[in-house]
């Protein structure tokens, strides 16, 4: 479906001529099966070269998007229409020049039209990426371990991978790999399971990671096993906090061991509230409510402490630099001095 679809596109930009092009009333009756060969390919590449451009220039002129182009690729009239409506609507006009050839990627990529429909009401922000962008973050994908199904599946669940620039998802793989030390293959594992971590902060990545690593004693294998990046650091430390305190959590000592069995990670972070509450934590959702009222308290005094002594830190190195500039006035002055004795 997505060739046939490309195909009937790329066949409309090289065979369309609009019949408002004019050629020269000079080549319309113009005759040439009397004269030598060589003279009539002369003339005919000169017919040639001038249609050409004036259909450059007709084209620069003239809009190329319509509700019919939407069509001939195979969309539904409603879809057309609200694709074209969408394309109009933006802003600066860029998306309009490119709408088509970005649309030909994700057909070749073997989405069908209402799929690619569906990926662009969830993610408009895809009619402004170029087409040579498009093909760029798929082929980053694809060399990350993407392989033909979940790639489409991944695209289909967050189009929104492909608005992130190649660099930026460098960046998260690469510390993925290095701060994290997940293999190549676990890192393609988070990306298919858990995309939106290439819009993450970087630190947060960081502090959860570490949060879970060294606070749970959990290891990278069972990170990626129960898609830890697919939930907030909040829920993550609520859940695990509840659990310690009720005596059900420890966190394991140097060599790993701890005095109780901690359930797994997959049991606190994969079941829904009711279920944790009542089989994991095995208590009552009034103590579950009372519990996060109050840790929600705590933390928000923690990060009030936390900007106090920032601030204060702040204030102590501006009061030292001042300090070491007196001195070093001090200094140059008493050497001044010395210096006229």
């Amino acid at each position: 479906m997505g060739t046939r679809v490309v195909l009937q596109v790329l066949r409309q930009k090289l065979n369309y001529v609009p019949s408002y092009t004019s050629i020269p009333v000079q080549f319309k009756t113009f005759k040439t099966s009397n004269l030598p060969l060589s003279l009539s390919c002369r003339l005919l590449c000169s017919v040639s070269d001038q249609t050409s451009s004036l259909l450059q220039h007709n084209k620069r002129n003239s809009p190329q998007l319509s509700l019919r182009s939407f069509l001939d690729m195979g969309f539904t009239e409603y879809q057309a229409e609200q694709l074209y409506d969408s394309v109009s609507r933006m802003k600066g006009g860029n998306a309009a020049k490119h709408v088509l050839s970005t649309l030909s990627v994700l057909f070749v990529l073997g989405l069908n039209p209402t799929t690619v429909h569906k990926l662009l009401d969830k993610c408009p922000e895809l009619y402004k990426v170029k087409e040579m962008q498009l093909q760029q973050r798929i082929s980053q994908l694809r060399h990350l371990g993407f392989v033909e199904g979940s790639l489409q599946r991944t695209v289909s669940h967050y189009p929104k991978i492909l608005t992130v620039p190649v660099k930026s998802v460098k960046s998260v793989v690469q510390f993925l790999r290095e701060k994290c030390l997940f293999t190549t293959q676990q890192v393609a594992e988070i990306l298919r399971d858990s995309p939106a971590v290439v819009l993450q902060d970087l630190d947060q990545l960081e502090y959860k990671f570490q949060y879970v690593y060294f606070r749970m004693g959990v290891k990278q294998a069972e990170m990626v096993k129960c898609r830890l990046f697919r939930f907030s650091l909040d829920d993550v430390r609520c859940r695990h906090t509840f659990l310690e305190r009720r005596g059900l959590y420890q966190t394991p000592d140097k060599k790993g061991q701890t005095t109780l069995i901690n359930p797994k990670l997959d049991r606190i972070l994969n079941v829904d509230e009711g279920t944790f509450i009542a089989d994991v934590a095995q208590a009552s959702p009034e103590e579950y409510d009372v519990f996060q009222k109050l840790l929600a308290r705590e933390w928000k005094e923690e990060d009030f402490e936390y900007g106090s002594i920032e601030s204060y830190s702040d204030d102590e190195e501006e009061e030292e630099e001042e300090d070491e500039e007196e001195e070093d006035s001090r200094g140059k002055n008493g050497y001044n001095k010395k210096k006229k004795q």
